[in-house]
């Protein structure tokens, strides 16, 4: 087989390996072979030219990898991965819904994790703060035989389901009166040095369940966070995932993030605990939430969200509405206000969505962020 053969099927495989960040060294071995190749050659082929354009290839690709993942610094400890390796191919794959790697987390380790008690969780490592929540959940159908109550107290939590709902009140002025809520699910998660968890809920209705996180950019920087909730069984094993992104969040502004899992997934159940790994890393939008202001109104059994956008650029809106009964969720909505045509608002415009809650809410919470909309169109 001729030389220049050879190295071109190895010039192929180099390329191929250094999408597995194990490319580097054999792309350069063959980028130097066409490069002698090329200048002993007194008449320049083409093959010669695809060696030495597919050692390039080879040889950029891990470092670009790299710098998506690290920028100019050196690999970041303590992240959710076993090894900067394993941290450089999740993190590039996954923007293509790729997930090479889980987290380092193994499911015998969560649930020894959950089973821990807050005040004695092993140490951590100086990046990334743990958190628990593990009130012990009520039987229902043992408090049922118990007591035909509604609401089952217990451990100052509540535990409802669409099934203990009382039909008599479940449609009053055409929404459902009680809203099955467990706010005290357990759960366990990671979140980013700086970041705040300020309050955290679980609500379900007849096809999903949902966990929702409200918490607080500390950092000192303008992030993009990332966060993945896991529903599990009693025995620890994964049920259902659900992937969310906040493009980017101010420092000191507080946001949402709400898990989606359908039912179908869980055998139309609840879970039994839930986890959530959330990251952070450089925004890739223009944050323009200094441009935008949002006030809700509460008409009847909906909500009505207006925003505004004061600046000259077009500006897409993350809005989530909470909707409460007292202290407990009840509903919670993501809406983006948007003009006609478009999924953003354009310069000086405003606009109004309309959220309609399915149960009894007292109040609402409102949410959100905005960044630069560049080419976004309806």
């Amino acid at each position: 087989m001729h030389i220049t053969t050879i190295t071109l099927i190895i010039s192929i495989l180099s390329l191929v390996m250094s999408f597995f960040m194990v490319g580097f060294l054999p792309s350069l071995v063959s980028f130097i072979m066409g490069l002698v190749l090329f200048f002993k050659e007194e008449e320049k082929s083409i093959e010669t030219v695809r060696i030495i354009a597919i050692g390039t290839a080879g040889l950029a690709l891990p470092i670009v990898m790299y710098l998506n993942t690290f920028g100019f610094g050196l690999p970041v400890k303590g992240d959710m991965y076993a090894s900067s390796f394993q941290q450089i191919l999740s993190t590039n794959y996954s923007n293509f819904g790729i997930h090479v790697f889980d987290p380092k987390t193994t499911v015998s380790q969560e649930t020894e994790l959950a089973a821990t008690e807050p005040d004695n969780l092993p140490e951590q490592e100086d990046d990334q703060t743990y958190f628990v929540q593990n009130d012990i959940k009520v039987d229902k159908e043992e408090e049922e035989q118990k007591d035909n109550d509604t609401n089952v107290v217990e451990n100052n939590g509540i535990f409802e389901s669409l099934d203990s709902i009382d039909p008599k009140e479940k449609n009053k002025g055409g929404i459902v009166s009680i809203a099955p809520s467990d706010d005290d699910m357990p759960s366990y998660g990671g979140l980013p040095v700086g970041t705040i968890l300020v309050a955290q809920y679980f609500r379900e209705d007849d096809h999903n369940c949902n966990p929702v996180l409200v918490l607080q950019n500390k950092t000192g920087d303008l992030c993009r966070f990332e966060c993945r909730f896991i529903a599990r069984d009693k025995e620890g094993e994964e049920l259902a995932v659900s992937d969310k992104t906040v493009e980017v969040v101010r420092d000191g502004s507080v946001f949402v993030f709400e898990g989606r899992f359908d039912k179908r997934d869980l055998g139309g159940k609840i879970p039994d605990a839930y986890e959530f790994l959330i990251t952070k890393r450089t925004p890739y939008e223009t944050d323009m939430a200094k441009y935008i202001s949002v006030h809700t109104a509460v008409e009847g059994s909906s909500a009505l969200l207006t925003a505004e956008n004061k600046s000259d650029k077009k500006v897409k809106v993350d809005a989530y509405v909470l909707f409460f009964d007292g202290k407990e969720l009840v509903d919670c909505m993501w809406m983006i206000p948007q003009n006609i045509d478009e999924v953003c608002l354009d310069p000086g415009s405003a606009a109004t969505i309309q959220g309609d809650a399915y149960y009894r809410f007292d109040r609402v919470e409102t949410f959100y962020t905005a960044y630069e909309a560049v080419g976004e169109n309806g």
